[in-house]
């Protein structure tokens, strides 16, 4: 179990970088929102017994008189509308007062085109206002998806214990998910999984495994970690002005710079294992970047690098592939990615580098078929620019997946092919001792590419 926290707390350790038990968050700059009037009947819409007791003695226990407190706040320099739970207030479960709270933050976002950032710590919808509490889901849903609609990034942190609707909602839809350490995170509460159910599905730790939130953050890195994912979100053009976006440059070649004599040549330079990998070209390409990780259905891919990243002052979308084979989670977290920058007004660059997409049985159960096609359409309409660099291997639909139509590079060390050499080879019944002459038919090495209109160029290293 992580951390449990006061909603101010949580605003105090946020923007301040502080852990201050009983901190009113009046150092961070936090102006609280009005809150709607609403005239309650006597013990709620059900009329249950002994409700508004059970709020009062709530609001002596914590000082607040809901379970949501709403303002705005700036956060890394970046001034944003601030969501936070009080779990300690029944729960921090959602109620009609909770939804109008939260509607009125949404709504204050869009006026002031304020990204969202949500301190969630709930135990779901309150029992005592029945359906007309989860109808609430409904209304944070919607306002979300109006904010999303707007061009405006949305954050979660998600604190300890997040469960219901509330994770349904405003945690598993943000655009961007952090976990504090520890924290309890599920849609079933804990009170009403099955009694078999393992404990460690429904921690941050787990479900960062499965590809259901982007990092787990220690507290005292909290405001940096999302100071630094304000800053990156924040640096599009979604819902501005019009006007073209700028398209990023491809990054310089790292590696051999000669042009290959032959396809086979062009073939062993591309799987060279001393040859530089994605990470070596982002780490050259970008001042700083975060990660976004998983496909947000219980697969994550080691081998496809996703993520936002500061190159000259701007943002840049990235989805890298590492030279391993493409699993069905990787193009569906690139393709997440590539719909995210978008939403976003934000350029994207993919690298390239895959023998291939993984074929095994397990990637068909995933269901490879559908997430390529998920990660063609993601780019083919996509209206910000994508640009995208062939940095390896260049295996058939695998690697295409994540080109740009018109818009890709190629280093000198690479190569794209219809099929790997050594599979055209077997496919026309040709021996072995042919791959090599199979792989100069192919016309697979950059010059190729370059005279066949595959490509737009074969860059250079920089300063070359």
């Amino acid at each position: 179990m992580g951390e449990r926290m006061s909603a101010r707390e949580a605003i105090f350790l946020l923007t301040t970088g502080t852990s201050a038990r009983g901190g009113s968050a009046r150092p961070g700059g936090f102006t609280e929102l009005p809150a709607p009037e609403r005239t309650s009947a006597v013990d709620g819409p059900l009329a249950w017994e002994g409700y508004d007791a059970s709020r009062a003695r709530a609001a002596e226990r914590t000082g607040e008189d809901e379970s949501v407190i709403c303002g705005t706040a700036r956060v890394g320099g970046t001034e944003v509308v601030l969501i936070s739970f009080e779990f300690g207030y029944l729960g921090g479960s959602l109620g009609e007062r909770t939804g109008d709270r939260l509607e009125a933050a949404y709504t204050h976002a869009r006026e002031r085109r304020l990204p969202v950032v949500s301190l969630i710590a709930t135990g779901g919808s309150r029992m005592q206002e029945g359906m007309r509490a989860l109808l609430q889901l409904q209304r944070v849903a919607a306002q979300s998806a109006l904010t999303r609609a707007a061009g405006l990034p949305q954050i979660a942190v998600v604190r300890d214990p997040t469960t219901g609707g509330g994770w349904a909602t405003l945690g598993a839809g943000a655009d961007v998910i952090l976990a504090l350490p520890g924290a309890q995170i599920g849609f079933a509460g804990s009170r009403v999984r099955p009694p078999d159910a393992d404990p460690y599905a429904y921690t941050a730790e787990a479900q960062l495994t499965a590809g259901h939130i982007d990092a787990v953050v220690r507290p005292e890195d909290l405001g940096g970690s999302v100071g630094r994912w304000l800053t990156l979100l924040t640096g599009g053009t979604a819902g501005t002005a019009p006007g073209p976006v700028p398209a990023a440059e491809p990054p310089a070649a790292l590696g051999h710079t000669a042009p290959p004599a032959t396809g086979w040549d062009a073939v062993s330079l591309a799987r060279d294992p001393r040859r530089p990998r994605a990470e070596a070209y982002l780490d050259a390409y970008f001042t700083i970047r975060e990660s976004v990780n998983g496909d947000r259905a219980g697969g994550t891919d080691p081998g496809t690098l996703c993520g936002f990243g500061l190159r000259d002052g701007r943002t840049v979308a990235y989805a890298a592939q590492c030279g391993t084979a493409t699993l069905p989670a990787g193009y569906r977290t690139a393709a997440r990615l590539v719909r995210l920058a978008d939403r976003l007004g934000l350029p994207v660059l993919t690298l390239i580098d895959t023998p291939g997409a993984a074929n095994g049985a397990e990637a068909e159960r995933s269901g490879a078929g559908a997430a390529i096609a998920e990660m063609f359409a993601a780019v083919a309409t996509a209206r910000v620019p994508v640009t995208s660099l062939l940095i390896g291997e260049g295996g058939s639909g695998g690697a295409l997946a994540l080109a740009a139509p018109d818009n890709t590079w190629a280093t000198p060390d690479s190569y794209f092919s219809v099929i790997a050499p050594e599979l055209a080879t077997a496919i026309l019944k040709r021996p072995p001792e042919e791959t090599r002459a199979t792989a100069d038919q192919l016309g697979l090495r950059p010059q190729d590419l370059l005279s066949l209109g595959v490509i737009r160029g074969i860059v250079s290293m920089a300063g070359a």
